[in-house]
């Protein structure tokens, strides 16, 4: 595991021309690599440089074999191997204008291997002296495609913010216009009530009776507010007719308008005949009015707090996705964020199952909470779009050693398999013109594996598609 550097530290000339990188140049320009570079020997399972290291030199395999990995978590994983003599890797854009400053990654050798090793700032000199036009290009073209990327992801982030503010606008609007409606239904409720009031206190009813009827109105609204068995539409319909009929049988006027005020709120037979004993035939059609208006005034409240809760509960989600006033890289507990983003595509998410298999033993995750959300947001859109927003949603938290995985899956069609090995590619998609910008899931997979040092997997087939997120639970 030892590095052996031989006596001869350069190569002739001649030789550098057997490298297919040097083939073309003429003789002083393989002179010039000559004197500059040297050899360098490495015995087997060496790593010749590693991924973060700074980028000071640029490698060329003479003989031997190598591998190439990346960093993963805690693991370093090969993501090329060969035996190639001529292949390079190190500091390949020493010569632009914004080089890279460390190993992109780690080189390994797999058997006793020599390299031809040349100073990054040499062959930056050299490039820049005979190759200027091509120094030039090949910096036009990578600072060309980062920036076009760059702001195609701009736009990706910018797309998924105008769906996510729709959601939360249709979100919002219906509590909010049920507030207003059942305002103003209540304000003309309390007005009714008021007035029966003046009605009752005017009439033929003493204190007794009238103790009677408020302890009815208090049993009443109590009863109203229990949760009760569900009544299918007919078992309602037949609920309204049976309270109709007998209201009609106590003369009560438009017996069968009080009668589905009275249904709805939980009132049976049995209580009419309560409130008939109390205040006699000549009362009972004032007296069942008040009621009723009371009991339509605590339904108008409890839609105005099913409403508030609503809208309380969609500021929450917002706070939570976005990580307001939290640091921006800490422990957190992934379930919250994953019901956060369920919410926030609540609108799209509309006609579709959503299933939690959580794991609630999971230890906290050092994360970057919001743009962890941005994963989630990527992956459940991909969903929804996948299922054509009907089917199920699974999300699926376990623990695999020491990482945290969490599944997104669906029950759509699967991914052709003609395109899966391409799904993370930067600009590819299987959506139509104008409907996606192919960087969602290299997005994704970028702070994932960039940010979280994770790693991201999908297995799909025509019964549906898994991703699975990996993090570390370790810092």
């Amino acid at each position: 595991m030892t590095e052996t550097r031989p006596n001869v530290s350069t190569l002739d000339p001649e030789q550098l021309r057997t490298l297919f990188l040097f083939e073309a140049l003429n003789d002083e320009q393989l002179n010039f690599l000559s004197e500059r570079g040297e050899v360098r020997t490495f015995d087997a399972g060496v790593m010749v440089f590693r991924e973060g290291e700074p980028a000071d030199c640029l490698y060329l395999l003479l003989d031997g074999g190598l591998q190439m990995l990346r960093r993963v978590g805690a693991e370093d994983i090969v993501i090329n191997e060969t035996s190639m003599r001529g292949v390079y890797s190190g500091a390949i854009r020493a010569f632009m204008d914004d080089p890279s400053d460390t190993y992109p990654n780690s080189i390994r050798t797999t058997m006793a291997s020599s390299f031809y090793r040349l100073p990054a700032s040499d062959f930056s000199s050299l490039m820049h002296t005979w190759f200027p036009m091509a120094v030039h290009l090949l910096d036009g073209i990578y600072i060309g495609v980062r920036n076009t990327e760059a702001q195609v992801r701009q736009r990706e982030h910018l797309a998924h913010l105008g769906v996510l503010s729709a959601n939360l606008a249709h979100e919002l609007n219906n509590p909010a216009a049920a507030t207003v409606r059942a305002t103003a239904q209540l304000r003309q409720r309390f007005a009714t009530i008021r007035h029966k009031l003046s009605f009752l206190a005017a009439g033929d009813f003493d204190t007794a009776v009238m103790g009677k009827l408020i302890a009815l109105q208090d049993g009443a609204v109590e009863k109203s507010a229990r949760v009760r068995t569900e009544l299918t539409p007919v078992q309602e319909s037949d609920l309204e007719d049976e309270l109709g009929e007998h209201l009609d049988e106590l003369g009560v006027h438009a017996a069968y308008e009080l009668a589905a005020t009275l249904a709805a709120a939980g009132m049976d037979v049995d209580w009419i005949d309560q409130v008939n004993d109390v205040v006699g035939p000549e009362g009972i059609s004032s007296a069942l009015r008040w009621l009723a208006d009371t009991l339509d005034a605590e339904a108008l409240m409890d839609e105005l707090e099913d409403a508030s809760n609503r809208i309380s509960t969609m500021v929450a989600a917002v706070k939570q996705y976005s990580h307001m006033d939290e640091a921006s890289y800490s422990e957190l507990d992934l379930h919250p964020g994953l019901d956060a983003t369920v919410v926030m595509l609540g609108f799209k998410l509309a006609g579709v199952e959503v299933v939690r298999e959580y794991d609630h033993d999971l230890p906290k995750v050092p994360v970057y909470g919001a743009e962890l959300n941005q994963v989630w947001t990527n992956l459940i859109d991909n969903a929804a779009d996948a299922m054509k927003g009907e089917g199920t949603l699974t999300l699926r938290t376990r623990r695999d050693g020491e990482w945290a995985v969490v599944e997104v899956s669906d029950n759509g069609p699967g991914i052709p398999a003609d395109v899966r090995d391409r799904i993370f590619d930067p600009f590819f998609t299987t959506k139509p013109p104008g409907e996606g910008s192919g960087l969602g899931l290299d997005s994704a997979r970028r702070i994932v594996v960039k940010r979280h040092h994770g790693r991201m997997e999908v297995e799909s087939s025509d019964a549906g598609t898994t991703f699975s997120v990996y993090l570390p639970l370790a810092r």
